[in-house]
């Protein structure tokens, strides 16, 4: 039996420390250590990958908590079931002691645990969704402003949220509301979503 640890940061500009220390506190070593530094909306990340390989029957792995091995509901279920039912690795979530897989193996300790991983990972992907939504208010407001970022954008006219009414409303057609604006097409898309994303906050 092995015993090794999973930690992840969602970028390179964050610090994985307090996962670190928490893995070395339950006596898992550094080289027993895999770190990914990118997002956890899905399993296709390098050193998980490897983790996965190098794990055999009866080996044990401890994560800070469930949002670090990923944050897409569906994809942690499956993931944990390939680890604890078809390879027989015992899982130990140190943030929530309910998730230790080396306990409770009755039927009512596997029927808790269950309970406890789909709240854990609905709560993981919605605040990732919460994340992202954030994330496109901040840059929809800071284009209000007149942030730029990227390559340089054509400015939209002043009449923008009237020519896109009567677009939608089919009174000019997608050729013609194009050529008012002086976009092309994918850029005329791209805006109105920020268009109606600033008109929500609005609200």
């Amino acid at each position: 039996m092995a015993t090794y640890g999973y930690a992840r940061v969602s970028s390179t500009d964050q610090n994985e420390d307090r996962q670190l220390l928490a893995l070395e506190e339950e006596g898992v070593t550094h080289d027993k250590i895999y770190i990914d530094r990118q997002s956890g909306k899905d399993f296709n990340r390098p050193k998980y990958v490897e983790l996965v390989q190098a794990l055999k029957p009866d080996d044990v792995l401890y994560i800070k908590s469930i949002d670090r091995l990923g944050r897409n509901y569906d994809e942690i279920i499956s993931q944990w079931k390939r680890l604890t039912k078809d390879m027989g690795i015992d899982i130990v979530v140190i943030d929530m002691p309910l998730l230790d897989t080396r306990r409770n193996k009755d039927l009512l300790g596997t029927f808790i645990s269950d309970i406890v991983l789909q709240v854990l990972s609905f709560v993981a992907q919605n605040e990732r969704e919460n994340i992202r939504q954030r994330q496109a208010e901040g840059i929809a407001v800071a284009r209000m402003k007149g942030v730029r970022f990227g390559r340089p954008e054509k400015s939209a006219p002043d009449n923008f949220g009237e020519l896109v009414k009567k677009w939608e409303n089919k009174q000019i057609s997608t050729d013609e509301v194009l050529n008012l604006c002086n976009m092309g097409r994918s850029t005329f898309y791209a805006r109105v979503k920020e268009y109606k994303l600033l008109c929500r906050i609005g609200k």
